[in-house]
């Protein structure tokens, strides 16, 4: 496989996780299909359409090829006829969530290495790739946003995988090799954080210093 290739599968990776966890926020709020299919594709395009809106692409992903969306519409429709079958929806919703958000990083990094952008550049479409579309869905869902959570590893996850990749194809390393690199340490910051805390000390207000 190329790196075309791989990021054409990586796209398609996203899209479908993604969709199936928006459809899973559906049905917590316990809408309708067409509700369903609209959450699933809020979710599963929001990032890419931004992160090629950014880049300036030609066409957005999913307008030059509207498969995208029928995958989505498709993983939507799935979720409601089989939501009820899971004891957690949204244990199930964290952890495919985990999922989409290494395979939307190392996607959203791909394009921009591609396109030709430099490292700073590369990082940050990684970060927006992976996250909005998860926001959108939070928000929309009226959902805390799993990128608000304090003590999770989630805007940091996403950063230190696209990082990863960064480095790596600037060691020399090949862009596929970089970039499956930077998914696994995606999904392993994230996964470790849900399962033993892992996380960045936050902010602690302190009082003001008294003048003297």
């Amino acid at each position: 496989m190329n790196v075309s290739g791989l990021l054409v599968a990586l796209d398609y990776g996203s899209v479908l996780v993604f969709a199936l966890t928006g459809a899973l926020v559906a049905s917590r709020a316990q809408l309708d299909p067409v509700g369903f299919i609209f959450m699933a594709a809020l979710t599963a395009v929001g990032g890419g359409t931004l992160r090629d809106l950014i880049l300036g692409r030609e066409t957005v992903f999913w307008v030059a090829d509207p498969s995208y969306i029928l995958l989505a519409a498709g993983a939507a429709l799935l979720v409601f006829w089989t939501a009820h079958l899971f004891e957690s929806r949204y244990k199930l919703l964290l952890w495919l969530d985990s999922v989409a958000l290494a395979v939307a990083a190392a996607a959203g990094a791909g394009v921009a290495m591609e396109a030709g952008f430099g490292p700073v550049i590369v990082v940050i479409m990684g970060v927006v790739t992976a996250t909005f579309g998860g926001l959108m869905r939070d928000v929309v869902g009226n959902e805390v946003p799993l990128v608000l959570k304090q003590g999770q590893l989630y805007l940091t996850a996403a950063f230190g995988g696209s990082l990863v990749a960064v480095l790596l194809a600037g060691a020399g390393a090949g862009r596929i090799e970089a970039l499956i690199a930077g998914a696994a340490v995606v999904w392993t910051l994230r996964a470790g954080s849900m399962v033993w805390g892992w996380k960045l000390p936050g902010y602690r207000p302190r009082p003001p210093r008294a003048r003297g």
